[in-house]
């Protein structure tokens, strides 16, 4: 049910994570209910198709030589060209091949976030926040959101705020350990991070693919390479617990309060 203030609320579990759907402004209140029903199920039904986990999933069947992309759902040709065009900004930095086999969830999730928001803005809300496990997706605002300081539980290492169309993006081995690796080496970087955050106007698509390859570019090189992306501006917390920003992360930030 809507607030008395026209706000929705919703969290749902897909993905192996939660989805926090927080849509205001709500002025039609089937509309919206109808437009959440759907992200919900679009969301369960992206999870089916690109699921690295589940064998019968056609991302898996893909990658096994299965199932031809011609007899594949058209979402994954587009997800599949959206991963070459990342791989070719990053220089092969952002990969959906992994040790032979193919694994396009580095994009995916933020991907099918950026949709579910689209579902939701169609329908008339003034202003949506989803967040699926840490990545955010901002529409409308105004917004603030945390970013988690990954050396101090419970903490926050800054706050992002925003009133329009932003994607944030964190990048780290804090909640599921070391999964992001040189693609050249197969180790993790010898300089990673402790957490890399990323925000773009252009969406959480582009915001996710960044930070991780940003990440496994390792600090130096992926800190060079963020500042000459235009649109792009990133926060991290180095393995030592200093902190760095591009320059024009200011703009997004608010004083952190206890």
């Amino acid at each position: 049910m809507p607030d008395m203030d026209g706000r929705l609320h919703h969290a749902e579990e897909s993905m192996g994570t939660v989805f926090s759907f927080d849509v205001r402004g709500v002025r039609n209140e089937p509309a919206a209910r109808a437009a959440l029903r759907a992200a919900v199920s679009w969301l369960h039904r992206v999870d089916e198709v690109f699921s690295t986990f589940r064998p019968e999933s056609e991302i898996a069947r893909l990658g096994r030589g299965e199932l031809a992309l011609a007899d594949c759902a058209p979402k994954v040709r587009e997800v599949l060209e959206l991963c070459a065009e990342a791989e070719r900004e990053s220089g092969g930095w952002f990969t959906v091949r992994y040790a032979g086999g193919l694994d396009p969830t580095g994009l995916v999730k933020g991907w099918a976030v950026e949709q579910a928001v689209r579902m939701l803005a169609a329908s008339g809300a003034g202003a949506v926040c989803l967040n699926g496990g840490g990545d955010v997706q901002l529409l409308g605002g105004p917004w603030r959101v945390g970013i988690t300081d990954p050396l101090r539980p419970g903490e926050l290492a800054t706050v992002v705020e925003a009133d329009g169309p932003l994607g944030v993006a964190t990048s780290g081995p804090a909640e599921r350990g070391c999964h992001i690796l040189d693609p050249r080496t197969g180790e993790p970087p010898a300089d990673a991070l402790a957490s890399l955050t990323v925000v773009t106007p252009q969406g959480l698509t582009s915001a996710d693919v960044r930070a991780t390859a940003a990440y496994a570019m390792g600090a130096a090189r992926g800190r060079a390479w963020l500042e000459a992306l235009p649109g792009t501006e990133a926060f991290a917390v180095t393995a030592t617990g200093e902190r760095w920003m591009t320059t024009g992360f200011h703009r997004h930030t608010a004083e952190v309060t206890a």
